[in-house]
């Protein structure tokens, strides 16, 4: 089966298709991840994008139902160099293709992923379409311009848990985390309960009295789709919970922090999707390989003095990171809770549980530098 694949700009590519034949339309943008391919899938924060892997063989491990991050698949059309017919894995139950077709997700392989990858990393992310359905690239192409962007979008309200659930801590409670849901994903959640927290999550839309009413001791901002900005109720409410609680985001998490904080966000070119991303702390020095997918930024040229800068990105210098100098409040644009990645920031769990701790006992100012990784539980 032949696909099309149409880029905003006008570029064409031919492929085969697999997964499920129609038409589907997206952000185009590209994953660097060697391995993890169903994590990225069903991780909610690619909705309404379109993810090219950079890596040439995706899905020879097949797939494994407790591999997802979340209980769909959210990418709009996935596209690798080759989708090997044959899979082998340890744990392995079936193929991605068939994993595609069953979530409604087409998928194209059989094309110069390089030179694809290349268009996008210098002319920028742009929306796309990719289809079975249509062939003459002119008329996929309007159907592109048609198309709804990016920047604007409120998609993490459309991929939100649907109603209040709640997660038993491992072994003795010692902590209670509301976790407002903008796409979060199941290993966040894994690993609060393992650092002994029951986690309560609330849909993105819920109110900062419905939350506090539950009592929390920390509050946690998840990850999600779309542009920030766009979510004026969500950040309204944790400008609420600020001063009440202390708070861990990450990824749509630190950004809607620091606009809650009276800061700004940005989108980059193209930018940071893969588990192979150098940040740097900026007190210790010290660099962690880390996992990220996100495609806007907090400008930290424009966040108020009592923000400090925590992490920085050390391939193009953007903020990946802050606390609030007196305030309990921690971000963190990686993905610390590595679904999937390398585990060097499981650190960060950490200091949410320590300052936590701290608010329990009545202290209130957190240490400007981090603190050194802690011992967390693997993701299998």
């Amino acid at each position: 089966m032949n696909g099309l694949l149409v880029l905003e700009d006008g570029s064409a590519w031919r492929g085969e298709a697999i997964g499920r034949p129609g038409t589907r339309f997206g952000e185009i943008v590209f994953n660097t991840a060697m391995s993890g391919y169903q994590e990225v899938l069903t991780d909610p924060s690619y909705a309404g994008q379109i993810v090219v892997m950079t890596a040439a063989h995706i899905g020879n491990y097949g797939v494994r139902a407790d591999e997802a991050e979340s209980a769909d698949v959210h990418v709009s059309g996935f596209v690798a160099r080759d989708f090997p017919e044959r899979w082998s894995g340890t744990g392995g139950e079936r193929s991605l293709a068939g994993y595609l077709d069953e979530a409604g997700v087409l998928g194209l392989h059989g094309l110069d992923t390089r030179a694809l990858v290349k268009r996008i990393r210098t002319e920028g992310a742009m929306r796309a379409g990719i289809s079975t359905e249509f062939d003459r690239p002119e008329d996929l192409l309007q159907k592109v311009l048609s198309s709804p962007g990016m920047v604007g979008s409120d998609l993490a309200l459309a991929v939100s848990a649907p109603e209040i659930s709640v997660s038993p801590a491992s072994g003795v409670e010692q902590f209670h985390v509301a976790a407002i849901d903008y796409g979060m994903k199941r290993n966040i959640v894994r690993l609060l309960n393992a650092a002994h927290c029951r986690v309560t999550v609330f849909p993105a839309s819920s109110t900062a009295e419905a939350i506090l009413a539950a009592r929390p001791d920390g509050i946690f901002l998840s990850n999600g789709p779309g542009d920030p900005a766009a979510l004026a109720g969500p950040i309204r409410q944790i400008e609420r919970l600020i001063p009440e609680r202390p708070i861990f985001g990450i990824c749509l998490g630190h950004q809607l922090l620091g606009l809650a904080l009276g800061g700004k966000t940005f989108k980059l070119k193209f930018g940071h999707r893969g588990a192979n991303h150098p940040v740097a702390d900026v007190v210790t020095g010290a660099v962690a390989i880390t996992s990220q997918n996100h495609g806007f930024a907090v400008d930290p040229d424009r966040l108020p003095p009592e923000i400090v800068p925590t992490h920085r990105n050390l391939n193009d210098g953007t903020l990946e990171g802050f606390r609030h100098a007196t305030l309990p409040i921690l971000a963190a644009q990686f993905h610390p809770e590595s679904a999937p990645g390398p585990r060097d920031s499981y650190g960060l769990f950490h200091d949410f549980v320590r300052s936590m701790r701290e608010a329990e006992e009545g202290v209130s100012r957190m240490p400007a530098a981090s603190s050194p990784p802690a011992s967390s539980p693997t993701h299998s």
